[in-house]
């Protein structure tokens, strides 16, 4: 939202400072602990007619409301007041090679409806994004929520994004979408902020939300199509200078010489441990596996080559992660995706090249293990991203300076 430009005459510069505050104020309240306001002056240093002040105004927005009343010392019980995450509710939309998963979540990242759409991503942006809109129109009347509830619209698309225009930069999988202005696309049916990333930052970041949240250092690898991964460092995501971060699919593999990628280059580690690689290599064998799928299929029916193959691919990650795990140093590392959800016998092989490469103290304390969001990372993800930026003390300024 954009901020009021200005007071009205003669505004009390108090009023206006506590309304500039109140954001901060706010974030003490997003854990959904209730707390009184003596509460929060005691933990603040605020004065309590300060704190009023502020809770007022966020009451008003419907951000914070009552949640009953605390043990009285003597009178009538105070009052106890709460992060309400159902004030408003945001659009979360999972953009993959072949689909599109939308759902409408509220601010707490919990799912009130949801669809999973058949969509090639090759059919370029207009046709995906004008789908993905009405989409999510549909499920917010599903939902029996309005328009004017929508808090922003969080999308992930399967490749490269510079996170700050929410720009696609010549993504491999995508023909049509380099350079698309994503963002003012989508705003021209719904005018909310509306926030892009890549898939795997936003499956990342869903993951560590939903599963690992005492984890500041943590690493989501997603092994599909292709193989890239999701870096979060001392509690941040990390997107790099240019929104290619965490890019593990063309890290050269040191078996791989004489394997040629689609990039052009020799070795890549997507071009030996991918899903459609792993399938190449059991059509070598003799067997009919064209797709990820078909090797989840044989990996299923107990087939000792599609394991091998598997563990294999494993062990290729491993090599990569060994080198990251000196360099990062993450407490965890999570895989997931199509092929990584596929079961142990990718995530043994990961285990046995990395603790066997990376140094004894990287891995002391390191857990590598699957995903436990499974196909929800994508969209708790994009859900958590626009709710960072919808919740953060300037956005909430800003909505009640709007708001009077």
């Amino acid at each position: 939202m954009t901020p009021a430009t200005g007071n009205s005459p003669g505004k009390d510069a108090a009023d206006t400072g506590i309304l500039s505050r109140a954001g901060d104020l706010f974030q003490l309240l997003r854990d959904g602990k209730a707390r009184t306001r003596a509460e929060l002056a005691l933990s603040t240093g605020l004065a309590r007619s300060t704190v009023a002040s502020r809770i007022d105004a966020l009451m008003l927005s419907g951000l914070v409301g009552p949640a009953g009343e605390a043990v009285s010392s003597g009178g009538r019980p105070p009052s106890r007041f709460a992060f309400n995450p159902s004030a408003r509710v945001v659009l979360a939309v999972d953009v993959g090679a072949t689909h599109v998963n939308v759902a409408v979540t509220d601010l707490g990242g919990k799912v009130l409806a949801e669809h999973r759409l058949q969509q090639e991503v090759a059919d370029g942006p207009e046709a995906v994004l004008d789908r993905l809109v009405a989409e999510g129109k549909r499920l917010l009347a599903a939902a029996d929520r309005s328009l004017d509830e929508l808090a922003g619209i969080g999308i992930g698309l399967p490749g490269p994004v510079e996170h700050d225009t929410g720009t696609p930069v010549k993504p491999p999988i995508m023909p049509g979408w380099d350079g698309f202005d994503v963002v003012r696309y989508v705003q021209r049916s719904l005018p909310v902020p509306v926030l892009v990333d890549n898939d795997v930052n936003i499956m990342a970041l869903g993951e560590r939300t939903a599963h690992w949240p005492e984890h500041d250092n943590f690493f989501f690898v997603k092994v599909a199509t292709g193989i890239g991964s999701g870096i979060i460092s001392s509690g941040e995501l990390q997107r790099g200078a240019n929104g290619t971060a965490g890019d593990l699919g063309h890290v050269r593999v040191p078996r791989g010489d004489d394997v040629l990628c689609t990039c052009g280059n020799y070795g890549c580690l997507e071009a030996m441990a991918s899903g459609p690689a792993i399938a190449r290599q059991l059509r070598e064998q003799g067997l009919d596996a064209s797709s990820g799928a078909d090797v989840r299929r044989l990996v299923s029916a107990g087939n000792l080559q599609a394991i091998q193959g598997l563990r294999q691919a494993g062990r290729d990650i491993g090599d990569v992660l060994a080198t990251v795990v000196n360099l990062l140093n993450p407490s965890v590392i999570v895989i997931g995706g199509s092929i990584g959800d596929s079961g142990e016998h990718l995530v043994a092989g990961i285990r046995e090249v990395v603790y066997r490469r990376s140094l004894p103290l990287a891995t002391s304390h390191l857990r590598i293990g699957l995903s436990l969001a499974g196909n929800k990372a994508a969209i708790l993800g994009a859900s958590q991203m626009v709710t960072q930026h919808v919740l953060s003390p300037a956005v909430i300024e800003a909505t009640l300076q709007a708001t009077g």
